[in-house]
């Protein structure tokens, strides 16, 4: 399996991203990322899969079960926490934009089919996380507890400051010992260039991803638009190189009957968590809130 997708092994005639689980080689995650130019409308038929309707860049108007959402998107992933909607499986739905837009969809295999539900942006907990250099910024827009309404589909976004570390200490999110939760998961990169806002394939940042027995073990360079796959073991740190922020779209999915996004750290870095008392928070996090940048 090829953990890492550089840009552009995963586009189609129509998508700028189009990864199922069979394409993964794995059984419910999946991640589309589509662009919709000025005036143009798109359906595109959800089938077995439940997903967001997340912008990426511009916003756009969602039609779906004689539902309409309005989503006040952003310029950049890097400009302000975004409004979102959740579509359920088995269902078309219309994507339409006046001005243009960009937009990812993650999503989840799931059986239960639930309604369409509107995520505004100023409901979105943005939470800091870390401190030192490892300080990031964690967008929870759709992770239980906060957003309930799913059957399978977990989804966050983080901001990674330029020079600092997230994803940090490695952790894991399979049932080997001593987890107890079992999930795929998408990482989808976004770099900013060195205004920190409008993303480019100018910066890189780094990517770990690792099993106990060395099955896998791939330190890659990632720059923007690319995707990590993580079936199972350790992954981190996301390194983002001095200069160039970074933004990455959490997807994790699992056969459990509850939504988790439960993780176990390798115990041989835990101890990085305790430091962290004694250190201070990066003050450029948060990066954005539903208002914009903060600074």
């Amino acid at each position: 399996m090829t953990l890492h997708r550089p840009h552009g092994t995963l586009s189609t005639a129509t998508d700028v991203i189009h990864l199922t689980p069979e394409d993964a080689s794995w059984t419910y995650t999946g991640l589309r990322v589509l662009r919709i130019e000025a005036g143009w409308v798109r359906t595109i038929e959800t089938g077995e899969y439940e997903a967001f309707v997340l912008p990426l860049a511009g916003s756009l108007t969602v039609e779906v079960d004689d539902e309409r959402y309005e989503l006040q998107g952003r310029d950049s992933v890097f400009t302000r926490v975004t409004d979102f909607a959740y579509v359920p499986r088995d269902a078309s739905v219309t994507l339409s934009s006046v001005d243009g837009c960009e937009i990812a969809l993650p999503m989840a295999r799931c059986e239960n089919r639930l309604t369409p539900k509107y995520g505004p942006a100023d409901g979105v907990p943005v939470e800091v996380r870390g401190s030192g250099n490892a300080t990031r910024q964690v967008t929870n827009f759709g992770v239980p507890g906060v957003w309930d309404h799913a059957d399978k589909l977990n989804a966050c976004e983080l901001i990674t400051p330029d020079g600092n570390w997230s994803s940090y200490p490695p952790h894991k999110h399979d049932e080997s010992e001593p987890c107890e939760v079992n999930n795929e998961e998408i990482y989808y990169f976004r770099i900013a260039d060195r205004d920190q806002i409008t993303p480019s394939r100018t910066g890189f940042g780094f990517h770990r991803t690792y099993t106990d027995d060395g099955t896998i073990d791939e330190d890659v360079t990632v720059r923007d638009g690319d995707v990590f796959l993580i079936p199972r073991g350790y992954h981190g740190p996301c390194v983002a190189a001095p200069g160039y922020p970074m933004y990455y779209l959490n997807v994790l999915a699992g056969p459990g009957s509850e939504r988790s996004m439960a993780f176990c750290d390798d115990p041989a870095h835990t101890w990085i968590r305790d430091s962290w008392a004694t250190q201070e928070l990066d003050p450029r996090c948060p990066v954005t809130t539903a208002e914009g940048r903060v600074k």
